[in-house]
């Protein structure tokens, strides 16, 4: 616990960590070289696929190994100096946040006032941004509302995914995080107030969510959305295909697609409770296949 952090504070300072995804490793583990980790919070342990097998998220995998308490409610919460939050995917109450010395730093991955909510890097996608960023604020009541303490900016790569691109944008705020701490707890950045009236709002994305029907939306567009999709919930259409004379409809996620000459190419794809394929394997073992 020593050294490299009595370097740079002469009292350790304490944090809880609130997150869930891999991509936000980056921070938890630049947080914990410097100052003490108490504790995370994660969500819970799902049942995953038909065999209903237990997964923990990679949170809760990385503190297990680290030997740093996991929680999975904010009942046992133990006393700490600040809170950060990256991706946790769930509302922190209020006690929560004024219970914690110095509240709590929210890294959210927009250019906030920009992509509020849920689903900002989708967002950014879908709407031909051409960059987007990452905003740390000082958490209040509202989601994604209070005073900015830091933000950068990041190019948009045309061929991004939401994985890719969340991923790069976590890396970078974990550099960016740890070096603004001790400045900003020392009262030497001034938080500034978001402006209010710009703001923009994103919703939570589900499963369904994934749809396209690419009968009906432009190449272009069909490309953005897979994009977007990637890796959660993954982007998937309908298909018709006839057997013993009887025609069903069956789910087929597109996992990997790119334009050509203003048309969509399907690179990968995976037709419901089979492996993942190429599109001309796809086409060799079902040559009949329609989209419905």
């Amino acid at each position: 616990m020593g050294g490299s952090r009595a370097c740079l504070t002469s009292e350790i300072m304490k944090i809880i960590f609130f997150g869930t995804p891999e991509y936000v490793l980056p921070v938890l583990t630049a947080l914990d070289k410097v100052y003490e980790v108490v504790c995370v919070v994660t969500q819970k342990p799902k049942e995953v696929g038909r065999k209903k097998f237990i997964t923990r998220s990679a949170v809760d995998n990385w503190a297990y190994k680290h030997k740093i308490p996991v929680l999975y409610d904010f009942e046992k919460i133990p006393p700490a100096d600040l809170g950060v939050v990256a991706a946790y995917g769930k509302i922190i109450p209020e006690s929560i946040i004024h219970n914690l010395k110095f509240g709590i730093l929210n890294v959210h991955p927009s250019l906030l006032p920009k992509y509020r909510g849920a689903s900002p890097v989708q967002a950014a996608i879908l709407s031909k941004d051409s960059e987007t960023g990452v905003s740390i604020i000082k958490m209040d009541e509202e989601i994604d509302h209070g005073p900015i303490v830091s933000q950068f900016r990041e190019d948009i790569l045309s061929d991004d995914t939401t994985g890719t691109l969340g991923a790069r944008l976590f890396q970078r705020s974990a550099d960016v995080l740890v070096a603004l701490i001790k400045p900003y707890l020392e009262g030497k950045i001034k938080p500034r107030l978001q402006n209010h009236k710009e703001a923009t709002f994103t919703h939570l994305i589900k499963k369904q969510d994934g749809f396209i029907d690419l009968k009906k939306t432009s190449p272009q567009e069909a490309e953005r959305f897979i994009r977007a999709m990637q890796p959660w919930p993954g982007a998937w259409t309908q298909i018709k295909l006839e057997r013993d004379k009887v025609t069903k409809l069956l789910r087929l996620k597109i996992l990997k697609a790119h334009l050509q000459e203003n048309e969509l190419i399907l690179d990968e794809v995976q037709l419901e409770g089979k492996n993942p394929v190429s599109w001309k394997q796809f086409k060799e073992a079902y040559p009949n296949a329609e989209l419905a």
